[in-house]
């Protein structure tokens, strides 16, 4: 669906103005959007999975740890499709606001694709280089984006999301290395090349909720606060946005509509996207990837 059809259609949640703000910019902050009903329920599920992880010595399909992980100090840098894990989990994902902010932004049809609850631990969390999302899964249009929700407050030391604006209408970065490894990440020359000045890093009280597009050039610094930070990623996409790679972060609800119909005609975006290594064979996680742990499978 396009910008122009969108904007014929009613929003549920968001003003006229957030929603040009997000088509211009690429990525949108609201601030305390979800009631604390939702955040003791997603909190309760969290102490859950870092309770599971004590078990483990190494990482797994489910679980990505941190190298100094101990049943004693348990050290997450990720749990991969949480909504696989807990039906609090999914129960937000499909019917929270989040649906209903989607549906404003890529149209009335929304189609969930996955979900990863991300760990910045206190005192090292790992930070995530500069890169864009869509390389990692390529859609036959741009509409996906990652919604973002703030467990706890988050404050500028805690590694928050850093956005740069407008960069959605700018060039899809080549995530390969000079070896042709994939790297996930833009190169040292690309990222060197960015306005970095220009980014803008979104905070947030706890209940806040990050949007960015999938083109949206992104990064977050490392944690070494004493404090950490959890961020529950949900993606979603227009109905009419089909993935043509294997997903990565497969779930058992993926392509499940979470709003509106399923769509008749697939909506294909004449702008190419690189395609990523073949995943069906295994995928660690982007900080494994990024931090060169784990050759990506090709």
């Amino acid at each position: 669906m396009l910008i122009d059809e969108i904007r014929q259609t009613a929003p549920k949640v968001l003003s006229s103005e957030q929603r040009e703000f997000y088509w211009e910019n690429g990525y949108l902050l609201l601030e305390k959007i979800i009631p604390d009903e939702w955040l003791d329920r997603l909190r309760a599920a969290t102490d859950e999975m870092v309770e599971r992880s004590r078990a483990l010595t190494a990482s797994d399909a489910v679980f990505d740890l941190e190298r100094n992980h101990s049943a004693d100090d348990p050290r997450l840098r990720r749990v991969t499709s949480p909504v696989d894990q807990h039906p609090d989990y999914w129960a937000y994902a499909r019917d929270s606001v989040l649906g209903d902010v989607a549906a404003d932004l890529v149209g009335p049809d929304v189609k969930f694709h996955h979900s990863k609850l991300n760990f910045k631990w206190a005192r090292g969390g790992a930070e995530v280089k500069w890169h864009q999302d869509i390389q990692y899964w390529p859609h036959t249009n741009y509409s996906p984006l990652t919604f973002g929700t703030y467990l706890y407050d988050c404050g500028p030391e805690q590694g928050p999301l850093g956005v740069l604006p407008g960069s959605h209408d700018g060039p899809l970065y080549d995530l390969y290395g000079d070896d042709g490894a994939w790297t996930g990440a833009l190169s040292a020359r690309d990222a060197a090349a960015l306005d970095a000045e220009r980014t803008a890093y979104l905070p947030g009280p706890a209940g806040s909720v990050t949007i960015h597009n999938c083109r949206t050039a992104h990064h977050s610094a490392a944690n070494d606060s004493p404090i950490g930070r959890p961020l529950l990623l949900n993606v979603y996409s227009a109905a009419d946005a089909y993935p043509y790679t294997f997903n990565p972060l497969g779930s058992s609800h993926a392509g499940e509509i979470v709003r509106g119909a399923p769509a008749r005609w697939a909506h294909h975006d004449p702008r190419p996207c690189l395609v990523p290594p073949d995943w069906s064979g295994g995928y660690t996680s982007l900080f494994a990837l990024q931090q060169g742990e784990s050759p990506a499978s090709m």
